[in-house]
């Protein structure tokens, strides 16, 4: 009897708990209805609708006034520069990156045994980095021909992100061959190159013994493309500004010099890059006066988009290609196809040379999680569409890029030439 007793006991007690759930679920609903959280998502609600103007920046890559409607019109999401990733993220259309536990406890190995992981790696990012905002990306490096000891090294640099003007370009340089470098740090704490948003290219000159630092610059028509010039890199002060292009929507630029004195084209620079302010053109810009002035070209329109992938030069001839991509429309079903443009005059005229078959991009069948344009790998963590490397020496142009592999493989390097 007991043993009963106890049983209908329990089914009586667990009759009771439903009762009681079923019960304080209704009343939860009814709170709903009759609004106590109706202030919760009104408050919401009014900071989305807040957000589609950003009227208070929360940092200076992001404009005051900036209309979030207008992202896909403008190109942003297209975009592979900090700044549009900035503005993603104040218009809710990305969320911004946090450091993870394994993150941490990597940063803390490497930073007990910095030289254990690597062997003879070095670590540019030389003196002080504290604070929230430690972090680099997007490496560019060339080396002076007349001195192979002299190396830069330019890349994006969050640490003056929060700094008047706003800098997030920095360069290490090397004077010994690449066996230690140090980094480029002015007076005030920040790198020479104030009043920049990133995207770097390193070049050097070799009729006037000059380095070229280039990224994106607010101060060449809001942004534009910017250059720091100097005939002495180690030293922070000696960098001096000029603008290579007056725009307000450049991109994804990317540089090469020719410094073979045997070429007829000898001296010339090279900068392409895309213009979204007319929705993406490909275009370059060449110096031939040692950087005084650029000309301009347009190497294809704004549609079909086609990425600026990478400028390079042929080390024998002084023929110029840049390497695009027809990116398909974004995503991971828009079939992708490889470009190259060819200029034989020192970038005066060039001609499509090759353009491959379509091919699926590199994928796990997932877009990045923060802007859908962009295909990923690993479930939506790392951002890849397969762009690739160009180069050329004696009219023989190689290209290595990414695709996706066979059957279920996501990615494979693949060559051509």
């Amino acid at each position: 009897m007991k043993q009963k007793s106890t049983s209908q006991s329990a089914f009586f007690n667990l009759r009771v708990l439903i009762g009681l759930f079923v019960v304080l679920t209704g009343v939860f609903l009814a709170v709903i209805g009759l609004g106590t959280f109706s202030g919760l998502t009104a408050s919401s609600a009014k900071a989305q609708q807040k957000a589609r103007i950003i009227t208070n920046p929360p940092n200076a890559l992001v404009p005051a006034g900036f209309d979030c409607s207008q992202i896909r019109a403008l190109g942003i999401d297209r975009q592979d520069n900090l700044r549009a990733g900035a503005i993603m993220i104040a218009c809710g259309e990305a969320q911004g990156g946090s450091a993870s536990n394994f993150a941490e406890l990597m940063q803390q190995a490497l930073a007990a045994t910095p030289l254990a992981y690597g062997g003879t790696d070095v670590n540019l990012i030389t003196g002080t980095d504290s604070g929230s905002h430690i972090t680099q990306s997007e490496t560019f490096s060339w080396r002076n021909p007349n001195n192979p000891n002299e190396i830069v090294v330019a890349y994006n640099d969050s640490r003056g992100v929060f700094a008047s003007p706003i800098n997030i370009s920095g360069a290490s340089v090397s004077e010994d061959g690449g066996a230690t470098f140090t980094r480029l740090t002015a007076a005030n704490g920040q790198s020479p190159f104030q009043n920049t948003f990133g995207d770097p290219v390193a070049l050097f000159n070799v009729p006037t013994s000059t380095w070229f630092a280039i990224f994106l610059d607010p101060a060449c028509g809001g942004q534009g493309i910017g250059a720091y010039k100097t005939t002495t890199p180690s030293n922070p002060n000696g960098w001096v500004h000029s603008c290579v292009h007056n725009g307000s929507s450049d991109d994804r630029e990317s540089g090469w010099a020719d410094n073979n004195p045997s070429s007829p084209f000898f001296g010339n620079m090279y900068v392409s890059w895309n213009n979204f302010a007319d929705g993406g053109s490909l275009r370059v810009r060449f110096s031939t006066d040692n950087g005084g002035t650029w000309t301009e070209r347009q190497l294809a329109p704004p549609s079909p988009f086609i990425r600026d992938v990478q400028i390079t030069g042929d080390l024998a001839t002084g023929t110029v290609y840049v390497a695009g991509m027809n990116e398909g429309g974004g995503g991971t079903g828009g079939p992708r196809s490889n470009k190259i443009y060819r200029s034989t005059d020192g970038g005066n005229t060039w001609t499509n040379t090759f353009t491959s078959a379509n091919f699926t991009g590199p994928s796990d069948g997932s877009t990045c999680t923060s802007n859908s344009y962009f295909a990923t790998i690993f479930t939506g963590y790392w951002r890849h569409m397969g762009w690739g490397e160009p180069a050329a020496v004696n009219n023989v142009v190689h290209y290595v890029y990414a695709q996706h592999g066979t059957g279920a493989d996501p990615a494979d390097v693949y060559y051509i030439r």
